[in-house]
């Protein structure tokens, strides 16, 4: 992978499909279904949100990731092979649901289950990444990241509520195992350096496979993320990014919610569209994104996609009157599909440069914890909010939101520099 430019896109391409899989099941696919099912808001949104939430706990697994981040596979390759495997196991789990509505607890329990170990590999191929990725490749690269993540979203929201609704829950959630445990083969064969072995052995590590002279103290990690994080400049760029998302999330969540309860449209309906047309528009739209990171700056690039998104979430909440209309909500729903995408896009490659090294896996997955955090509060806020107001009226709001934190970039002409970062010992 350190080699091939080749090799590294397409290792985290599939990497980011193996992870979109489960996120669109789960979060598009099951949630739609129990939404077209009947139950409450806060029930749908309360389910959400416990899946979401090991996704909130990334900053728990960083350091210990950077802390043994060495081994005879490959820098972190051991954390992202094993988590794999583990989560592959608990999709397994999905197998003993026949009822999701019945046994929605079972359920639930075993999607948390996998979300605890896919966060895991989450933050390993974020690690893996940041520290293989040359720099005037990070935009691309996550391009390629967010393309396989909404790939597989798609064929998990789309594909697999096909199989839901058409063969049952069973073979639906045997579909994603199998998928799966594929990709996790294809990982064993892998490697990040030429050294790097495909089998593990017991013993030291030897000094020639080493990247760095030891793997860090903790207490060292957990220094020099604090003294990261709590930068001011970085703070500040970071809570620009995590409001955001948090107002992506909140109507996103709230206009899926308005189709099926308000306007009657089945959740199968939904989960096709959000799962299958416009994703490859969407797709393109991601790799030209990336190339244009690269090439105009991703603080440049995430202003115009703030100021893009945040005047259609205008518009198009001043226009609820006519989401009755089947071609003007579909169009909408579409479109914001290549909401979060579009910001990623430029986004992540930022919180890639605020990154010191050798604590990179750390400070990379309590950012990408943060932000995880704000989409699984939007959802579980959002339950509750609908019981007060309307889908346009928290879209309308969301919008505001984002233009107001535009508006306070654009006051700061020189925000998003990327940082020199200072030299330090693991001392």
């Amino acid at each position: 992978m350190r080699e091939s430019t080749g090799l590294r896109y397409f290792t985290f391409f599939y990497l980011y499909v193996m992870q979109g899989i489960p996120a669109g099941f789960g979060l598009t696919a099951v949630v739609n279904y129990l939404t077209g099912r009947g139950l409450s808001a806060t029930t749908v949104a309360s389910f959400s949100a416990a899946v979401g939430l090991p996704w909130t706990l990334q900053f728990v697994w960083g350091p210990l990731i950077d802390k043994y981040q060495e081994s005879i596979l490959g820098q972190r390759k051991q954390w992202v092979v094993l988590t794999q495997l583990v989560a592959a196991l608990a999709s397994l789990a999905l197998l003993l649901v026949h009822d999701p509505v019945s046994q929605l607890r079972l359920m639930l329990l075993a999607f948390v289950v996998h979300s605890v170990f896919a966060s895991i590999q989450d933050a390993s191929v974020d690690a893996i990444a940041i520290a293989v990725v040359p720099e005037q490749e990070r935009g691309r690269v996550n391009a390629f990241m967010r393309g396989g993540f909404l790939l597989g979203s798609s064929l998990g929201a789309a594909g697999l509520s096909w199989m839901l609704h058409h063969y049952g829950f069973f073979q639906a959630a045997l579909a994603q195992s199998v998928a799966l445990l594929a990709f996790t083969v294809l990982t064993f064969f892998i490697r990040l350096e030429r050294t790097d072995r495909l089998l593990p052995r017991f013993g030291a590590v030897p000094a020639a496979a080493r990247r760095n002279a030891d793997n860090p103290p903790i207490r060292w990690l957990f220094r020099e993320l604090y003294r990261a994080i709590t930068e001011p400049r970085t703070l500040r760029q970071f809570s620009v990014i995590a409001l955001t998302y948090l107002c992506f999330g909140v109507f996103g969540w709230a206009y899926s919610y308005h189709l099926i309860k308000e306007l009657h449209w089945s959740d199968s309906r939904v989960s096709m569209l959000q799962g299958s047309w416009g994703s490859a528009a969407t797709l393109c739209l991601i790799v030209a994104g990336g190339v244009l990171a690269d090439r105009l700056g991703a603080a440049r690039l995430q202003r115009r996609v703030m100021l893009v998104l945040g005047s259609f979430l205008l518009l198009f909440c001043s226009l609820s009157f006519l989401w009755r209309h089947e071609a003007v909500a579909t169009l909408g729903l579409l479109l914001w599909n290549m909401a979060d995408p579009s910001l990623s896009v430029a986004a992540l490659p930022l919180l890639m440069a605020l990154c010191r090294p050798r604590i990179e896996g750390s400070q990379f997955t309590t950012y990408m914890a943060l932000v995880n955090l704000c989409g699984v509060s939007g959802s579980y806020i959002t339950g509750w909010a609908l019981q007060v107001v309307s889908a346009p009226v928290l879209g309308l709001g969301c919008g505001l939101v984002v233009l107001g934190l535009l508006g306070l970039l654009r006051r700061q002409r020189q925000a998003f520099p990327v940082p020199v970062q200072p030299r330090v010992s693991a001392s």
